[in-house]
């Protein structure tokens, strides 16, 4: 490539002259651009690689050109842009020449400079790809201490805290034997997860990713890896796990006491379900009495401790939850629609474990589907009470009377014990309801009915069988016993003087008596015949009286 003439007047070419005497083979020969320009930094010459550099110097759009010819020598980055896009940068000099002249050359570093942003911009997505992807890098040396930690640091430490530390003084030991280091793996190792301390002293869970470092001769030189903390996820993990388990155990109580049929077993199966799915040494249910509001045993399970301070304690708060004597008591009260209506205590030993906060969410749990059977039993209650007792007097009616009187019979007959039956029917009642009205023949029959409790026992039973005809069942009772409490009801019954229709019709008690002596093969329908045949014959009689029947015929036979 020849120089070229750029000297616009033209004539006796003064550029060629120089061009020679520059000579034009060394401007071709420069492997970059060269500009030879005058005094004034107007161009001369060029060779072929520095056309571009001499238009833009042509154009003005070398910033640095003035500074260059005023100090030969020194050099000067230019980035000249391109018509089609990009940019070229030169690193730029200007030397003196004959004449006042000089020659700018340049080099092209465009390609260096590109590369080295490059790999500026590489090395920064690479630092901000590890700090995205991990909560700290490091790099354990051949003697086993970090040797680099990022610099944000780690566990609560500063960067320059950890250099030349072990990792082992931050890991949480584990008691397994085959337990490996992470820190200082032999071969690649990806999201090992380790249990580390931080500087606070708390546990974080991190997972390790790793690469051994290794010398010419294939010796272990260290490990490079990052560590990413993961601590939320394990403990969403940990309580996700712990509140499937409660659902898990929650289901169990619930389905055991759902496939109870008998409602008075459902809080026995409670109690049961409950104590074994909590780790219990024993549960205890407990019901709210109505009547005074205090707390009776419903059901329990297993072994507990003494229970009144606890149940006194959920007076005033809705939990407890503390030692109790040699005891661990967590207890807690039962609601139906926001009313209390019974609790649940769980007692350990002392020597076992506290409670957690999982058994206390699932005690309240357990607490809430307890509290929905002692509302469906006390339902129950109130259903069958209604179904076997009288409506105005409360006392047991008909059915539920002989239902029950049959059963203990049953059970007389087995264990060889007396028992008497009374038939009480009421002297001119209707005398009482003609004259004073049925509101005082209601009060009238209130009164027999107390009169009636206050000459009987817990045990025995009294029963309205309709109208003015009542029973009474004593438990127990031998021949002398049951004539002792007629001749008490016959005394009594003068308190019923003031409900009488008219003097010559006076309230009184007629009382037919049967006893069962026990052992004999009578059945309770020829005790109740007997009975029944007694209160008749005081009827026919004359009223006001009481008469025994005579020993069933199964008696006399067995003492013939």
């Amino acid at each position: 490539m020849v120089a070229r003439d750029h000297n616009p007047r033209g004539g006796s070419s003064h550029g060629g002259q120089l061009a020679l005497s520059l000579g034009a083979d060394g401007l071709s020969a420069f492997p970059g651009p060269a500009v030879v320009l005058d005094a004034h930094g107007s161009v001369i010459a060029s060779n072929g690689r520095g056309e571009g550099l001499a238009a833009a110097v042509t154009q003005g759009r070398i910033a640095c050109l003035s500074d260059l010819l005023s100090m030969p020598g020194t050099t000067s980055l230019e980035c000249l842009p391109l018509a089609g896009g990009g940019a070229l940068v030169f690193d730029l000099v200007a030397l003196p020449a004959q004449s006042g002249l000089s020659i700018l050359l340049g080099r092209d570093v465009t390609l260096e400079r590109n590369l080295r942003a490059a790999l500026v911009e590489s090395r920064q997505r690479y630092k901000d790809l590890v700090e995205i992807s991990s909560d700290f890098a490091w790099e354990i040396g051949a003697d086993g201490r970090f040797v680099f930690v990022s610099p944000k640091g780690a566990l609560g430490h500063a960067a320059d805290e950890l250099i030349g530390r072990r990792p082992a003084e931050f890991v949480v030991q584990d008691n397994s034997p085959a337990a490996a280091n992470p820190f200082e793996a032999n071969g690649p190792i990806e999201d090992v997860e380790v249990w580390m301390r931080q500087s606070d002293g708390a546990q974080v869970c991190v997972l390790i990713s790793a690469m051994p470092l290794h010398g010419d001769t294939g010796e272990w030189r260290g490990t490079r890896g990052v560590c990413r903390d993961v601590t939320q996820e394990r403990l969403r993990d940990a309580a996700l796990s712990r509140a499937n388990a409660r659902e898990r155990l929650l289901s169990y109580i619930v389905r055991t006491i759902r496939d109870e049929v008998e409602p008075a077993g459902m809080l026995q199966a409670a109690a049961e379900a409950t104590a074994r799915a909590l780790g219990a040494s024993g549960c205890q249910i407990f019901r709210l009495r109505p009547e005074d509001g205090g707390f009776s045993l419903a059901a329990a399970f297993g072994e507990a401790g003494p229970e009144q301070i606890v149940l006194e304690s959920l007076a005033d708060s809705d939990h407890f939850d503390n030692d109790h004597e040699s005891w661990r008591v967590l207890a807690t009260v039962c609601r139906y629609r926001h009313s209390v209506n019974g609790a649940v205590l769980l007692w350990r030993t002392a020597e076992r474990a506290a409670w957690g906060d999982d058994d206390r969410l699932l005690i309240d749990d357990v607490a809430n589907q307890v509290g929905l059977a002692a509302e469906q039993i006390a339902n129950h209650e109130r259903v069958l009470k209604l179904s076997r007792t009288d409506g105005l007097t409360g006392l047991f009616n008909r059915r539920a009377f002989f239902e029950e009187i049959a059963r203990r019979f049953q059970r007389l007959l087995r264990e060889g014990r007396p028992a008497a039956l009374i038939y009480v029917d009421l002297d001119n009642f209707k005398a009482v309801n003609d004259v004073h009205g049925h509101q005082t023949g209601d009060r009238a029959l209130l009164a027999v009915r107390d009169l009636m409790v206050q000459h009987t026992r817990p045990t025995d039973l009294i029963a309205r069988l309709g109208g003015d005809e009542f029973a009474i069942w004593l438990e127990a009772a031998e021949e002398k016993i049951a004539v002792r409490r007629c001749e008490e009801l016959l005394t009594a019954g003068a308190q019923l003087a003031c409900y009488s229709g008219s003097p010559d019709k006076p309230l009184l008690f007629s009382l037919g008596v049967a006893v069962h002596s026990g052992g004999e093969a009578e059945t309770i329908e020829a005790l109740i015949a007997r009975a029944d045949k007694a209160m008749y014959e005081v009827k026919r009689g004359g009223k006001g009286a009481w008469r025994l029947a005579p020993p069933s015929p199964a008696t006399v036979r067995i003492g013939e």
